[in-house]
């Protein structure tokens, strides 16, 4: 129910501020885009240690979230994207004595990536660019499985992201966008159990973009320096 209420809400959020700019508004070469996607995030995850230390190993369960990014070009070539979405993930059993115990534990998450990226030109339609940044994952209404309480800690990583939009004109696109995210976060249970987990996710999103001038939410056209 939640995931049904976050698309239907970025859904709006998209075809509101299309609905906001003037007629004939969008604009292929615009300095601003915003792109409603669909997203399974894959977990290249494995338990590093534990304490006490040999009670094996758990997994980060993949999932399918929807997700709203949005993206400034300076110019032609170079822009700042903002990607971001909300997800709830559980973390399972996988080996030796963790892996007896099933789900252990269960939290939401809010983990927006920020890269900077180039974009090629003259490829006709096909707008293929590459980035560069960082994500950052905070963790809330953390749940825990074995009768106790868990706490995990904020994550920081490296991100790589390679993608490509297709121009429907008049600044509507189809793209695909893949990030690669290098991350670890540490589960601290209340009963002195400490587990520190490598999460290294993979981001496959397809989406629908649309892209326009700033300048036109505001009444103003100024010379856009992007075509």
């Amino acid at each position: 129910m939640r995931a049904k209420t976050l698309v239907l809400g970025l859904a709006a959020l998209l075809a509101g501020a299309a609905m906001a700019l003037p007629a004939q508004a969008g604009d292929s070469n615009g300095n601003f885009q915003a792109k409603l996607g669909v997203t399974g995030v894959i977990f290249d995850d494995n338990t590093k240690w534990t304490t006490p230390a040999g009670l094996g190993e758990a997994e980060t369960n993949d999932t399918v979230i929807p997700t709203l990014a949005l993206t400034y070009f300076f110019n032609k070539n170079w822009a700042v994207e903002l990607f971001c979405c909300f997800a709830q993930v559980n973390v399972d059993g996988k080996s030796g004595a963790l892996g007896s115990l099933g789900k252990l534990a269960s939290t939401w998450v809010f983990p927006p990536i920020l890269t900077a990226q180039y974009h090629f030109d003259g490829m006709g339609p096909f707008k293929p660019y590459v980035g560069a940044g960082v994500q950052w994952i905070h963790y809330f209404d953390e749940k825990s499985n074995l009768g106790d309480s868990v706490n995990f800690d904020d994550s920081w990583g490296f991100a790589l992201q390679g993608g490509v939009d297709y121009d429907l004109g008049q600044g509507w696109s189809l793209g695909v966008d893949v990030k690669k995210v290098w991350e670890d976060t540490k589960l601290t249970y209340s009963s002195g159990v400490v587990a520190k987990h490598d999460l290294d996710p993979l981001f496959v999103t397809a989406n629908l973009g649309y892209r326009f001038n700033l300048s036109d939410l505001f009444g103003s056209r100024e010379p856009a320096p992007l075509k």
